[in-house]
């Protein structure tokens, strides 16, 4: 067993022993917070907001008044309305906008169901505190004592966007991955896959493919990413080597970091590709910041970071809240990390070292653990289905999935859903991408089953205002080329659970157009 391994792993295990206290979020919160505003307070945002006299409250008030001030000057804000009036600024090259200084780089961000690219500003700031989390979440894995001394020395394979950014404007702008890869300290650079030549290329396919062509050469003992493509590299390596499975090409293989979806719907057809179980590990990393990430093995939830430059409120994602649509009620109640349920859902809001303030991420999440701050994401606060009271979540649709293909034993790759009109009630039409041999109507029946079981207020529905349910079954294929047709194809690019408005009939034409 290798020296160097030992020594890594007996100190992140040290590490992890200092580490190991009670936390109290309320206090780490209002630390953060401080920090924040101290550091904006002479900025074009906090002069206007006071930002001065709340700082102050937080130092010198009674316990909460920081928080009542900030509440009473700040007001939430979602994307378009903090870059119409601050953020268009911030991109033009303006200094002290938000935060202090000129912003460098900024991530771009679209969910597909976007027309436009986000333009999420990453500072310096934000950078290190990334890459502090990071540090952090590695010197976790102390806690996985299955994890043998000389996985430490192994490589990670990191699959993201280009850290080839593109240069406009006085600015550098790309996916956050590619932003992050191309500052990776250097320290890491001998651990790093796929390297910087493969990593600064901005074709997707051709990314895939050289990095199949090296993958024999590497000793992968980590792989980080989202899962749909993750799950896509292995396959294509696989094949091309004509090998059973990947721990034939790489067999110290032992971890898999993932985020930005529910993996569990991945996770069945994930697993038939492997030669033996691995580890897994949850991240929440956003274009807007490192969220949280799991902390401890067999964790239900991911622990938000508390005391790194993001300071968190949450709405209660309710109808005295939220608008049908999913947009956030003019006077919607926010709440501090202590004031929280857990079970309930909230819509999350950030305040960050990157200039966004009381800032609407749009995912929707629930506490399994309030002492450890512990959360998992249960969809967008404009990705769920309630036509008529139903009230269903990504994270209903995403279990469904799971127990579909589980009880089926096939892998459905992806999935959407569609609310229509049936005559004067409504309908859910769904599809499923898979490659395996699939019953429409079966599919139909067990998902259905499965939502009645999950949700009450969706059984209620089906037996009145909900009519009908069906399904259409298309390869997983589709899924992507409908994603590459709108330039979103690899890296953080997910596709939408629920399709909505124009989303819908643009989905409907693109499969005719496929002929499927």
């Amino acid at each position: 067993m290798s020296l160097l391994g030992n020594v890594l792993k007996g100190g992140i295990k040290l590490t992890n022993v200092v580490q190991r206290k009670k936390i109290n979020p309320f206090k780490l919160q209002k630390k953060t917070f401080s920090k924040l505003v101290s550091k904006a307070r002479y900025t074009q945002f906090g002069e206007k907001y006071h930002f001065e006299v709340i700082q102050s409250a937080s130092l010198f008030g009674y316990e909460r008044e920081f928080y009542e001030l900030f509440k009473q000057h700040v007001p939430i804000y979602d994307y378009n309305s903090i870059y119409q009036e601050w953020w268009h600024r911030t991109l033009a090259g303006e200094k002290n906008v938000c935060w202090p200084g000129r912003v460098k780089y900024f991530a771009l961000s679209s969910g597909t169901s976007e027309a436009a690219s986000k333009y999420i500003p990453v500072t310096k700031t934000m950078s290190k505190a990334i890459q502090k989390t990071s540090i952090r979440q590695i010197l976790t894995l102390g806690r996985y004592q299955q994890l043998p001394a000389a996985i430490y020395e192994k490589g990670f394979l990191m699959l993201g966007g280009s850290t080839s950014l593109s240069y406009r404007d006085n600015h550098f702008e790309g996916d956050l991955s590619g932003i992050t890869a191309s500052q990776i300290p250097f320290w890491f650079q001998q651990f790093y896959k796929p390297g910087r030549d493969i990593a600064s290329e901005r074709d997707w396919a051709l990314k895939l493919d050289e990095i199949t062509a090296q993958a024999s050469q590497w000793d992968i003992g980590f792989i980080v990413g989202v899962p749909a493509w993750l799950q896509l590299l292995m396959e294509k390596i696989i094949a091309y080597y004509k090998v059973n499975n990947i721990h034939d090409i790489w067999p110290n293989l032992s971890v898999f970091c993932h985020g930005g979806v529910s993996f569990e719907p991945y996770k069945k057809g994930f697993e038939k590709l492997l030669g033996r179980p691995i580890t897994y590990i949850e991240t929440y990393l956003a274009s807007e910041g490192f969220i949280a990430y799991q902390t401890h093995p067999n964790a239900a939830g991911m622990q938000l970071v508390l005391n790194n430059g993001i300071f968190f409120e949450f709405i209660p994602f309710n109808e005295r809240n939220f608008t049908a649509d999913g947009q956030v009620m003019p006077n919607a109640e926010t709440l501090m990390i202590d004031e929280v349920e857990e079970g309930k859902e909230y819509a999350l809001l950030m305040s960050t070292c990157s200039g966004a303030w009381r800032y609407l991420i749009g995912d929707t999440i629930k506490f399994i653990s309030k002492k450890r701050a512990e959360i998992v994401i249960t969809g967008r606060t404009k990705h769920f289905l309630s036509l008529c009271g139903e009230h269903l979540s990504v994270d209903n649709m995403n279990k469904a999935i799971e127990l579909v293909s589980s009880d089926l034993n096939i892998d459905i790759r992806e999935f959407t859903v569609a609310g229509v009109s049936k005559d004067t009630l409504f309908a859910h039409q769904w599809y499923i991408g898979t490659d395996d041999k699939a019953d429409a109507n079966d599919l139909r029946d067990r998902i259905d089953a499965k939502l009645k079981e999950l949700n009450d207020d969706y059984a209620v529905e089906r037996r009145h205002a909900l009519k009908d349910v069906s399904v259409t079954v298309v390869p997983a294929s589709t899924f992507y080329k409908w994603m590459e047709s709108k330039g979103k194809l690899g890296g953080q690019h997910k596709f939408p659970r629920v399709l909505k408005k124009d989303l819908i009939a643009d989905w409907q034409n693109f499969l005719e157009k496929q002929k499927v």
